[in-house]
């Protein structure tokens, strides 16, 4: 017998979580650049998420859930399986909260991950994302210590959370005059991709949000032209640490396919070349995954011509050799 989905975040629950972490999460920048514009032949919005605390998006979510634990909860803990920034962002929000927090992370995510979640206080433990399932390893921790699971992607709160990110980036827009006609976002599972789905749905309905992801693993795109999820090919491999799952949740997918335009696709190549332009034009740091996004523009996939394209840049947690074979490319 199948599972029951959960409900579907409203905007009001993404409003509501929007003020439950502003207490404690950044209000990123939306950026205009020149170099942006005359390449994309049309206006950019730059949404910097990178400037976020932990350095990527997933802040907001990790935030929004943990907020909500019971006492009980609380007092357990909470486990997480993460390549690197749902892994941050949950083991600093569960420091900030005085919460016990266990985080399985691949053991070929960088280095810089790795190390930060530690620094956060997480309790880390690795694993061959080839060999095994970090799923079946959080249930099995979960359920030896009574922890509370916080899924990267496949949960009402999270979606939510990460939901905030377009309901503030279009706020922003708004008071600078403009409403975008597309929104490109970095696509991993789909919760950030579903959260702005839903915002935009609410807020700026003629916006189509295009989630943006690996070509080896384009499992979003391809489900989405098909109608139904379908998974990557075991064994490909990608710089894109951050969004490479093997198949969209069942969720973030029933609210992804609605709701939301083609999907786009991008190479290692095409990342690499918009790490080092956002370093050179932009001076920001982008990660592989943060990147796919503004690599999507950059590289044409999606029509800019005389129109107003927002790109979110979603994580600059980058190894210092990524970053040098990037910019080693200029």
């Amino acid at each position: 017998m199948s599972i029951p989905l959960p409900a579907v975040p409203t905007i009001d629950d993404i409003r509501a979580a929007a003020a439950r972490i502003a207490p404690h999460a950044q209000i990123t920048p939306l950026l205009t650049s020149p170099a942006l514009n005359a390449r994309a032949g049309g206006r950019v919005l730059l949404k910097a998420e990178v400037l976020q605390h932990t350095g990527s998006f997933k802040l907001r979510g990790a935030l929004n859930r943990l907020l909500q634990l019971t006492d009980d909860e609380r007092s357990r803990g909470v486990v997480a399986y993460s390549s690197g920034n749902h892994a941050q962002a949950v083991a600093y929000s569960a420091s900030l909260l005085g919460v016990r927090s266990v985080i399985i992370m691949p053991k070929d995510a960088p280095a810089l991950k790795i190390e930060r979640t530690r620094a956060f206080g997480g309790e880390v433990v690795l694993y061959d994302r080839y060999t095994e399932d970090r799923v079946a390893i959080g249930s099995a921790i979960a359920q030896e210590h009574g922890l509370t699971i916080v899924p990267p992607f496949e949960d009402r709160h999270i979606v939510a959370g990460q939901g905030t990110l377009a309901l503030e980036a279009l706020t922003q827009a708004a008071a600078m005059g403009f409403t975008p006609d597309t929104l490109l976002v970095c696509c991993g599972g789909g919760g950030l991709t579903a959260g702005c789905a839903l915002a935009t749905e609410s807020v700026s309905p003629t916006t189509v949000v295009h989630p943006c992801e690996p070509a080896e693993f384009d499992d979003t795109a391809r489900s989405l032209r098909l109608g139904h999820r379908v998974a990557n090919e075991p064994g490909k491999r990608s710089i894109c640490d951050a969004i490479v799952t093997e198949i969209p949740g069942e969720f973030t997918f029933s609210i992804n396919q609605p709701r939301v335009g083609a999907g786009l696709t991008v190479t290692d190549d095409e990342v690499l070349a918009a790490i080092a332009f956002a370093v050179r034009e932009l001076k920001l740091v982008v990660e592989p995954g943060g990147a796919a996004a503004l690599a999507a523009l950059l590289a044409g996939k999606i029509e800019t011509q005389g129109r107003t394209t927002m790109v979110v840049v979603t994580g600059g947690n980058i190894d210092p050799a990524m970053l040098a074979r990037a910019v080693g490319a200029i």
